[in-house]
């Protein structure tokens, strides 16, 4: 940025990440969100414009309740940062809030909880007009069973058992603050909040869970397979289709809201 005062913008946002290569920038124009976003932004700036995004999302996963920050000499209504950037985005992406913070603000170290759900189908047979919106199980699972194991993830642990190996996190430790597990039906929702998650982690709990739901491990099992810490051990990792991040928390004095997860994303209760 010039020497020209510059203003912090955060944005609240919605996306459907199966239209996207994930989150972050790509060579050779690969459709992206930050590139689709950042893009926008620059329409209304005047300016180029880079943003830092509370999370990175993989290909294929969603967002309800993302942030990002983002720093700006042009002085426009927040409203410009919404309705006017929102018309020069696709239509896979959708902002739904803008705030000015503190210079200081940012949406990626500032955050100290954030918050996933996975959306599972349980039925027979593939759920065709949510595909790429839901994950799916075709056989019967077991939510008790499933529930019980999810219980020794609470929480601070070592979760090398369930991180990618091309994770670049520094310490595979993360503080799990709650796991739940709730069904509707045919939807089974998988609730997970963490200070932090590496990289596939939700997607390798999901995988691991549901082979407790199908009776292929029991919930002893994956416990023991938590203490392992050994990624060789665990199941495979689950498709990114229901997965999405709903809320990121972040301290009062910045007054930062947190998104509210929203009732169409099957509208059911973690308990």
């Amino acid at each position: 940025m010039s020497a020209m005062s510059t203003t912090r913008i955060a944005l609240i946002l919605h996306y459907d990440g199966s239209a996207f290569y994930g989150w972050q920038v790509q060579p050779q124009g690969i459709p992206t969100v930050q590139a689709a976003l950042e893009h926008a932004l620059a329409k209304i700036a005047q300016h180029p414009v880079a943003t830092i995004v509370a999370g990175r999302t993989d290909t294929g996963v969603h967002a309800t309740g993302q942030v990002v920050h983002f720093d700006t000499t042009a002085k426009r209504p927040l409203s410009a940062w919404v309705r006017g950037v929102n018309a020069h985005l696709p239509k896979g992406i959708a902002i739904q809030s803008a705030h000015e913070v503190a210079p200081e603000f940012s949406a990626r170290f500032d955050a100290y909880r954030r918050a996933y759900r996975y959306v599972l189908c349980n039925e027979a047979v593939r759920p065709v007009l949510l595909a790429g919106k839901v994950g799916w199980a075709f056989r019967e699972l077991d939510v008790a069973a499933m529930q019980q194991a999810a219980v020794c993830l609470a929480g601070t642990h070592d979760f090398s058992s369930f991180r990618a190996a091309e994770c670049q996190a520094k310490s595979p430790i993360k503080t799990m603050y709650d796991v739940k597990i709730s069904q509707q039906g045919s939807m089974i929702c998988f609730d997970f909040e963490a200070n932090a998650f590496l990289h596939h982690m939700i997607r390798n709990l999901v995988g691991a869970l549901v082979y407790v739901g199908y009776g292929k491990l029991t919930p002893d099992e994956f416990h023991h397979l938590l203490l392992q810490k050994n990624r060789t051990q665990a199941p495979p990792t689950f498709m990114p289709d229901g997965l999405y991040l709903t809320q990121v928390h972040y301290p009062e004095h910045f007054a930062m809201p947190v998104a509210q997860v929203p009732s169409w994303l099957w509208g059911i209760e973690a308990k």
